[in-house]
């Protein structure tokens, strides 16, 4: 077992996402998920709001919100993210009172340059199945999906498959889905699928965004 995964020099946050990395396993989900989470934070001075949000899937419906604000411990690096709000978000996920079978992430999983984003990152430590639904790409190559609802094609980076780009509502900018852990990309899809209702954004990942803007606000 890794000792201290929440170190504050970057040398050491390096090290441990490197081990991490390697013990990421992208294979077809086990079984069909029946509590599903979504997970989002936001920033206020030295402060991160960490949200998660449990639903019933496919159903989607809403079933309880848990937070967790800390302070921030780690500078902002790109690509070392779940660093600085990492352990924020995994004790709101802790605070659930039921432990999901998946959890969505707004954010990367396998499609990092690290290979391993936040959704990989904490899907290991928490060995639990975790998808990246990101608004934006961070990494890769894609020919465009088609302009429909459903519409997808797959994310290269450096020759690998390492997520698809998602058309969630027809003719509206799509998202970047990568399978995170204990998932692979085609069951990805799927369950982000699902999991939309009238925006483009899944709905657990909505509702965390909505309630951590919230906190913020409170907060500032």
């Amino acid at each position: 077992m890794i000792k201290n995964l929440w170190p504050k020099d970057i040398s050491r946050a390096k090290k441990i996402q490197d081990v991490l990395r390697k013990r990421v396993k992208i294979i077809p989900l086990k079984k069909t998920p029946e509590i599903i989470a979504g997970v989002d934070a936001a920033f206020a001075g030295d402060k991160v709001i960490a949200v998660a949000t449990l639903y019933e899937y496919p159903e989607l419906r809403y079933m309880q919100d848990a937070f967790s604000t800390e302070k921030i411990i780690f500078p902002y690096i790109p690509g070392m993210l779940s660093f600085r709000e990492g352990h924020a978000i995994i004790n709101a996920i802790r605070k659930l009172n039921i432990k999901p079978d998946v959890i969505l992430f707004d954010g990367q999983g396998i499609a990092h340059p690290k290979g391993i984003g936040i959704a990989s990152h904490i899907g290991v430590i928490l060995d639990i199945p975790t998808i990246g639904c990101a608004k934006s790409r961070l990494v890769g190559e894609f020919r465009g999906p088609g302009a429909t609802k459903g519409s997808w094609a797959y994310l290269y980076y450096k020759g690998m498959k390492v997520g698809a780009v998602l058309r969630t509502r027809s003719s509206v900018r799509p998202v970047f889905v990568s399978p995170g852990h204990l998932i692979d990309i085609d069951s990805s899809i799927k369950i982000v699928m699902k999991c939309i209702s009238k925006y483009r954004i899944p709905e657990p990942l909505r509702r965390a965004d909505w309630l951590s803007k919230k906190h913020r606000k409170n907060l500032e």
